[in-house]
C-alpha cells in the first residue's frame, strides 16, 4: 500500500484546515455526555438513571436536530447556521451548570437540538472539497481524527470535572463550543463543490434521494455505532467480573488504536469496499469475544478483526452518502447520518446492559453483535439489488450490414457518480463492458462503519 492517496489529499485546497478546525471542534462536543453525567450525579447529587435521562433527552433533541440544521444548511448556506447553533449551545451551557434538575431535563433537550453541527460540517465540506477519487482517503481521516477526539474529549471532560467541578467544566464547554463556532464561521469551508449548483434556498424534494438504499446505509450506520458503544460496556462489565478493572481503560484504548489503524489502511485502498463486506464481519466477530475470553490481555487481542472494521465501516458509510446524495440536498443527508450515528451509541449501551443483567457480562458482546448481525440481513436484499440495478449489461455489436447503414447520433448519457462498492463502475461510464463478481457471493462471504 502507498501513501500517496493521503499525500495527494492533503495537498487539496483547505482540506488540511477542515480537519484540523474540525477535530479541535469536535473535542467540546465528546466531552460533553460526560460532564452532564458527572454534574447530575456528584453536582446535583443525584442517581446514574436520572444522568441516563438527561442524557437520552440531550441525545434524542441532537437526533432529531442534525437534519433540521443540515436542510436549514442547504437552504441558508453554512455560516448563519453557525451563528445560530453557536450562540444557543453557548448559552445552553451557561444556564445549564445552574439549573435544577427539573428545569435541566427540558433544557437538555432544546440544547441537543440546537447544538453546533461540527460532525456533519466537517463531512459536508469534504465532499464540497475533494474529487471523487479521493474522497475514501479524505473520509479515512475524518473517521480517523473523529476517533482522536473522542479519545481527547472524554478524558479533558473527566479531569476537569473531577478536579474543578461540574459546574466549572461545563462553563468550560461553553467556552470551547465558542472557540469551535468561531473556528468553524472564520474557516468558512464549502458545503457545495465549484461545479455544483450554490446555495440557491431551493428545495431538493426528499423523494428524490430519501430512498431504500439511503435508508439500508442509515441502518447500518446505526447498527455500526451500536455495537462499539455495546462493546464498551461489555469490556468494562467482563473486567468487572474478574477483578480486573484497572485495564478496562488500557483495553478501550487500544480497541480505539485498532480502529485507527483500520481506518488508515482502509483510506490507502484503490476502490472502496462495499459496506456489508465491512460491517457484516465486525459483528460477527463481535459476538464471541465475552464468550472466549474473559483476561484483559486476551479480551484485548480478540478485540483486534471487530475493533479494525470500525472506522472503515464509519468512512465507507459516509464515503456511499456522498456520492448518493444531491449536492442541494447533502446537509440534510449528512444530518441523518449523523443521527443514525447518535442512535446507535444511545441504543447499544442499554441493549448490552439489559444482556449483562439477565445472563451476564460476555453476554453484553453477544447481543449487539447479534443485532448488527440482523440489520445486515434485512438490509441485504436492499443492497444486493442496488448492485444488480448498477451493473451495465454488455452490449452485442450489430451485424456488418446493419452498422453500414446510417444511424442517428448516439445521445451521450450525462456521468453518474460511482458508489465505492459499485465494482465496473468505471468500465460502465467508458462505455465498456462491465465483468464482476456475484453480488450475493461477495455479501454473503462476509460490514459497518461517522
Amino acid at each position: 500500500m502507498s501513501l500517496t492517496p493521503y499525500r495527494e489529499t492533503l495537498a487539496l485546497p483547505k482540506i488540511t484546515s477542515v480537519l484540523v478546525v474540525a477535530t479541535l471542534a469536535r473535542i467540546p462536543i465528546a466531552a460533553a455526555a460526560v460532564v452532564l453525567t458527572l454534574h447530575v450525579v456528584e453536582g446535583l447529587h443525584l442517581t446514574y438513571g436520572a444522568a441516563g435521562l438527561v442524557g437520552a433527552a440531550s441525545t434524542i433533541g441532537g437526533s432529531i436536530g442534525a437534519p433540521v440544521m443540515g436542510r436549514l444548511i442547504d437552504r441558508w448556506g453554512l455560516r448563519p447556521v453557525l451563528v445560530l447553533t453557536t450562540v444557543a449551545e453557548v448559552v445552553f451551557w451557561l444556564v445549564a451548570q445552574a439549573l435544577p434538575y427539573w428545569a435541566l431535563l427540558p433544557v437538555a433537550a432544546v440544547g441537543g437540538f440546537l447544538a453546533l453541527p461540527a460532525f456533519s460540517v466537517a463531512r459536508q465540506a469534504i465532499a464540497a472539497l475533494t474529487p471523487e477519487s479521493h474522497r475514501l482517503p479524505a473520509f479515512a481521516l475524518d473517521s480517523m481524527t473523529t476517533e482522536l477526539s473522542f479519545m481527547a474529549g472524554p478524558a479533558l471532560g473527566v479531569l476537569v470535572a473531577t478536579t474543578a467541578g461540574s459546574r466549572f467544566a461545563m462553563i468550560m464547554l461553553a467556552v470551547g463550543i465558542l472557540f469551535a463556532g468561531v473556528g468553524l464561521w472564520l474557516l468558512d469551508p464549502p458545503v457545495r463543490a465549484a461545479h455544483e449548483a450554490p446555495v440557491s434556498g431551493e428545495r431538493v424534494p426528499r423523494r428524490s434521494w430519501l430512498k431504500p438504499r439511503f435508508v439500508a446505509i442509515l441502518a447500518v450506520t446505526m447498527a455500526a455505532t451500536l455495537v462499539l458503544s455495546g462493546t464498551d460496556v461489555a469490556v468494562v462489565a467482563v473486567l468487572r467480573e474478574t477483578g480486573q478493572t484497572e485495564w478496562a481503560g488500557l483495553v478501550l484504548s487500544l480497541w480505539a488504536l485498532f480502529s485507527l489503524i483500520g481506518g488508515f489502511l482502509y483510506g490507502m485502498v484503490k476502490r472502496g469496499v462495499p459496506m456489508l463486506l465491512l460491517f457484516t464481519p465486525m459483528a460477527l466477530l463481535t459476538i464471541p469475544v465475552g464468550l472466549v475470553g474473559d483476561h484483559w490481555a486476551l479480551l484485548a487481542l480478540l478485540l483486534i478483526p471487530a475493533g479494525s472494521l470500525c472506522a472503515p465501516t464509519i468512512t465507507a458509510s459516509t464515503d456511499a452518502i456522498s456520492r448518493l446524495i444531491p449536492a442541494g440536498a447533502r446537509g440534510e443527508a449528512m444530518g441523518l447520518h449523523n443521527s443514525a450515528l447518535t442512535v446507535g451509541v444511545a441504543c447499544g449501551a442499554p441493549l448490552a446492559g439489559l444482556a449483562i443483567d439477565n445472563w451476564g457480562p460476555a453476554w453484553g458482546f453477544v447481543a449487539v453483535g447479534a443485532v448488527g448481525v440482523l440489520v445486515a440481513l434485512l438490509v441485504l436484499p436492499t443492497e444486493l439489488r442496488h448492485r444488480r440495478d448498477t451493473l451495465v449489461p454488455a452490449t452485442t455489436p450489430p451485424p456488418a450490414a446493419e452498422r453500414s447503414v446510417a444511424a442517428p447520433p448516439a445521445h451521450t448519457a450525462e456521468p453518474v457518480a460511482a458508489d465505492p462498492s459499485d465494482h465496473g463502475a468505471d468500465s460502465a461510464a467508458a462505455g465498456r463492458p462491465v465483468h464482476t463478481a456475484d453480488s450475493a457471493g461477495a455479501v454473503t462471504s462476509a460490514r459497518a462503519t461517522d
